[in-house]
């Protein structure tokens, strides 16, 4: 009778590695699910219903830019630096104030005539969240301009939105980017 004396760890190597794939995928599901996922509102609508209307959205956007313009009236802005690593340049940014805001804007034909019967929506937003959003659906037309009141505490990065809509196939969106430094 042959007596085999050699063990073999084959058996438990992969006992071993069946129990590493499960601890790491239990961590793996465990962090992911922990995680809050945001929308991104971009043209002021969830991402999902602005990826399926993309290309009504860009059409209306080139209709209404064909003849009309938005402009933001009275704003500071706060120089930034440019990234020497990054190829696209950085915007000036809105500088915003703790506690009350006031922005004042401006719907104008291409010829310079101010529009008074546009139909105007806000909206604050952060990017990556939604938590702190402020929509205002209809903002008011006094003296010329297209004025809001929106009272800002927290400190951080924000953007500005603005919907004009003039008929059903004429929409403009502006999109600033805005900072509260305390």
């Amino acid at each position: 009778m042959v007596k085999n004396s050699k063990k073999t760890y084959w058996p438990h190597m992969i006992v071993g590695f069946l129990l590493l794939a499960l601890t790491l995928s239990f961590w793996t599901v465990k962090t992911a699910s922990s995680l809050p996922v945001q929308e991104v509102n971009d043209y002021m609508m969830k991402y999902q219903q602005a990826d399926i209307h993309i290309n009504d959205i860009l059409t209306k956007k080139a209709a209404f830019d064909a003849l009309y313009k938005i402009e933001i009236q009275n704003t500071q802005t706060m120089l930034m630096i440019d990234n020497i690593h990054s190829k696209l340049p950085q915007p000036n940014v809105i500088k915003l104030s703790q506690g009350k805001n006031t922005f004042t804007y401006q719907v104008k034909t291409n010829d310079g005539k101010i529009v008074k019967d546009a139909n105007v929506s806000f909206l604050l937003t952060r990017p990556h969240t939604r938590v702190d959003d402020v929509m205002i659906e209809s903002v008011p037309f006094k003296d010329g301009v297209y004025q809001l009141n929106v009272d800002i505490q927290k400190e951080g990065r924000y953007t500005l939105q603005l919907r004009a809509i003039m008929n059903e196939e004429t929409i403009g969106y502006l999109q600033l980017p805005a900072y509260l430094k305390l």
